[in-house]
């Protein structure tokens, strides 16, 4: 694959191919045991947006023994195994190293068939897009860390972070659908960017129907933004257009990095309302259409 793919996917037979990732980071929560689970489920995401399953993993861990109780180390594993377990995926090893600065992410090896790899290009005119979480967290993690974020605040975006993108994957598979990612550090117009970069279709994002946490415009406000959302304006501010009725806090929050966000899903006009509506059914409630793929501008994003 030449292009910036979600995992890096390798053929074994006409009908099995092997997804591979890895991802790990440092603490965007305060609890041990949560910051473990949203990792894992970050690093999961990537084999998911790939439209697979996630088979085995291994413990990816920076860790300053000199300056902090081996007990929070103890909380993140647990954390990461049981989010691990709950995919229906084991642990069969790792590896740690010290470090002056925490970091925990697990390497991932899953299955996909060949002809079922969802890749981030093909998007076709017409298809409709689905985003399948709230936008916000990056905003939110820096309100946490700038000890601003209320504490509902912090528990929307931890319980939304460690929920995993399996059933939206399985959903997104049995549709059939023409391209799809996760949503994580480039933020959403950072990703959707890679969907059409160089394409021959361009996207229309309404801003109005794109999920996000309320907090998160509170916060935007107050200049609570995480300096990875500057980075990914400037980087992509060729190839994005917004309308000046949209708010300021909306544009950030559209380019907020994501930490375990969800899948955005390019899929035909006419199976776009049935999926929506599964994924509802399914507990994916603030899943939404939020945009539809356009023939012009080619590689361009306008959000109105």
């Amino acid at each position: 694959m030449e292009r910036a793919e979600d995992a890096g996917v390798y053929k074994l037979t006409d009908d099995l191919a092997v997804i591979q990732t890895l991802d790990f980071f440092t603490p965007i929560v305060d609890d041990p045991y949560s910051f473990g689970q949203v990792a894992a489920a970050n690093a999961l995401s990537d084999v998911y947006a790939m439209g697979g399953r996630p088979l085995t993993a291994m413990n990816i861990v920076c860790f300053p023994i000199k300056t902090m109780d081996i007990s929070v180390l103890q909380d993140i594993l647990r954390g990461g195994l049981d989010k691990v377990h709950e995919a229906g995926t084991i642990v069969v090893g790792g590896h740690t190293v010290e470090d002056d600065e925490l970091k925990y992410g697990l390497s991932v090896s899953g299955l996909v068939h060949p002809q079922k790899v969802v890749l981030n290009t093909g998007a076709k005119v017409g298809d409709r897009l689905i985003l399948t979480k709230p936008l916000g967290t990056g905003i939110i993690s820096t309100a946490v860390k700038g000890g601003v974020a209320s504490a509902s605040a912090e528990a929307s975006i931890v319980k939304s972070m460690t929920t995993l993108n399996q059933k939206a994957a399985e959903l997104m598979q049995e549709a059939g659908i023409h391209a799809g990612t996760d949503v994580t550090g480039f933020g959403l117009l950072g990703h959707a960017s890679e969907m059409i970069e160089g394409s021959e279709v361009g996207m229309v994002i309404h801003s109005a129907a794109v999920p996000f946490f309320p907090e998160a415009r509170e916060y935007a406000e107050l200049g609570m933004i995480p300096g990875g959302l500057h980075r990914n304006r400037d980087f992509r501010s060729g190839m994005v257009a917004i309308e000046k009725t949209v708010p300021e806090y909306l544009a950030d929050i559209l380019f907020d990095p994501q930490t375990s966000g969800g899948l955005f899903i390019s899929v035909a006009p006419e199976k776009a309302e049935p999926l929506l509506e599964k994924m509802h059914r399914e507990g994916i409630d603030k899943a939404a259409i939020v945009g539809e793929v356009v023939a012009t501008p080619k590689g361009k994003i306008i959000v109105d």
